[in-house]
């Protein structure tokens, strides 16, 4: 028989019962708790504008940008063709346009730019929505938001840098004269890490505040930075630096790249090793208090790291609840099989706890709350962002195979999950973190407790985790040992009291039941029989444009 008999119709790769491309989304106003959040913390001026942000993040375009820039990652150029040494970092053009939309969308400056009360707050609305694209280049838009707080320390370095830090425009090319600046931070060392009192580069006095520094970072990153804050040794101990990468009479200053780091994920953003030799600097704040000055930048980049955190988690829960809404198996679709609901259902509670956390840790930065913030952002650090991993994971496995390879983003994400966690100070660090400030700011614990108490009495779960909250201080002894159950304990008692207080009653009382009354696994997807799966699905599934 010939094989023309055969012949008819090629249908082999007819694409059905796939979920079709999102195109462009508004990544604001289709994140219901963000847009409430917004609103309910202060930031309801800025509404407009985050709408506007959420649509330019959204578009199909600038995904494609945050899926080149991980693509093609940095390179290093530590010579040119004469021999010369340069020390810079090329990028793709996608994580150019990265940086200039997000600078053009003030990121790395809202806060102290605008006049508004709850700048803070607009900002992490904005931030949830560049995240989703590509998180590397979040790192020195973090950093340069941060530096600003670390350098009002000192009037002359702030008069100088700041206008340029703060400026809504990206100059990527380094050189004298320009409007804008982005900076960076160099502050662990091989031998210490996290200790960075272990440091070992030194800071040779030149005259007035101007000093010379030579050694060795681990970890420098951004290195592409016009400025950088920098910890070393002086005689009276360590202390804090403004480093410019470009001299004042425009010649560069020594900044030896030696390798770029090779990470799990932030494929977008160069991460360093860099050498100083006599290495020019001007102290920031007072000589041997480098570690306090220091602090204030920290302080906000544990914020964003909250923040990135909670933006991830919506990246995921939105990738999951799409994919489940078009995709079908077993006759129905994906979000109507009752486990699957199930899954989705816990995934978008912990997003939505989340994100209240985030946008309420950044209302206490605009008041200035200081008890709370200070005790908040430790816990927040530890517990949002310890969950993201697991929580990308369960979003990967929603989309099952499809999840699991690289076109879906999926991939990108679960790698990037665990880096916020380690960055800023680890898991161990923020828990003992939290015990520290307990000791020095004794009144941090009642401002907490009071912030817990304004939601007494509408769920009886939650008042007892609060009260049980009150013994886990009594037995000082084993406080160290027990510090990581504390304050998750703490945040979770955090979480649900916002919940309580301004989410539908379907997430709330899944919340309280599943994290503070223990009715719910380990894993996600062991919600209780009888919550309202479908409710809290559909309040966090994305629409498009």
């Amino acid at each position: 028989m010939a094989i023309d008999a055969f012949a008819g119709p090629f249908t082999t790769h007819e694409v059905v019962n796939q979920a079709p491309p999102i195109g462009d989304v508004d990544l604001f106003s289709t994140h219901t708790a963000l847009v409430e959040g917004l609103e309910r913390e202060g930031g309801g001026w800025a509404r407009e504008r985050c709408s506007e942000v959420g649509r330019a993040w959204g578009a199909e375009r600038a995904q494609t940008w945050g899926r080149q820039a991980n693509d093609v990652p940095p390179k290093l150029v530590t010579h040119d063709r004469y021999g010369n040494r340069v020390d810079e970092v090329e990028f793709h053009p996608a994580y150019h346009e990265l940086m200039r939309q997000a600078s053009e969308h003030e990121l790395h400056a809202l806060p102290w730019n605008n006049p508004h009360e709850a700048g803070h707050v607009a900002r992490a609305a904005m931030y949830m929505c560049s995240g989703q694209v590509d998180a590397g280049h979040g790192c020195p838009i973090t950093m340069t938001f941060a530096a600003v707080p670390a350098l009002r320390t000192t009037p002359e370095l702030a008069e100088e840098w700041i206008p340029r830090l703060t400026a809504p425009v990206y100059e990527p090319e380094l050189g004298a004269g320009k409007r804008s600046a982005k900076c960076g931070m160099a502050m662990t060392e091989k031998q210490g890490g996290s200790d960075v009192r272990a440091n070992a580069t030194t800071a040779r006095p030149l005259g007035g505040d101007e000093y010379a520094l030579t050694g060795h970072k681990w970890f420098c990153s951004a290195p592409m930075c016009d400025l950088f804050l920098v910890l070393a040794q002086t005689d009276e101990g360590v202390s804090c630096f403004a480093v410019p990468r470009v001299l004042p009479d425009g010649t560069r200053n020594p900044f030896r790249l030696q390798r770029l780091k090779d990470k799990l994920g932030n494929k977008s953003n160069a991460s360093s090793e860099v050498e100083f030799d006599h290495t020019w600097g001007r102290l920031v704040g007072e000589a041997g208090r480098g570690v306090p000055t220091i602090i204030e930048m920290v302080a906000h980049t544990r914020l964003d790291c909250v923040i990135g955190s909670a933006t991830g988690m919506r990246a995921g829960v939105a990738a999951a609840t799409w994919h489940a809404g078009h995709r079908s198996a077993f006759g129905k679709l994906l979000a109507d099989q009752p486990l699957m609901q199930n899954v989705l259902a816990d995934l978008c509670l912990e997003s939505e706890a989340a994100t209240a956390l985030a946008l309420r840790l950044a209302r206490a930065y605009d008041e200035e709350d200081t008890a709370f913030k200070r005790l908040a952002t430790a816990i927040g650090k530890y517990w949002v962002c310890k969950r993201l991993p697991g929580h990308a994971f369960e979003a990967m496995e929603a989309l099952g195979g499809n999840g699991y390879v690289e076109e879906s983003g999926m991939p990108r994400l679960y790698r990037e999950a665990p880096l916020n966690s380690i960055w800023e100070g680890a898991g161990n660090v923020n828990a003992l973190d939290v015990l520290r400030a307990l000791v020095k700011q004794p009144e941090a614990l009642d401002r907490y407790l009071a912030e817990l108490g304004e939601a007494e009495g509408a769920d009886a779960r939650l008042d007892a985790s609060v009260r049980g909250l009150k013994d886990d201080f009594a037995d000082a002894a084993t406080l160290e040992v027990r510090a990581r159950r504390v304050v998750e304990r703490l945040a979770l008692a955090l979480q649900g009291s916002l919940l309580v207080r301004h989410a539908p009653p379907a997430v709330a009382d899944a919340f309280c039941a599943s994290r503070l009354a223990g009715d719910g696994g380990l894993a996600f997807g062991t919600l209780p029989a009888g919550t309202d799966f479908r409710a809290i699905v559909e309040r966090h599934t994305p629409q498009p444009a």
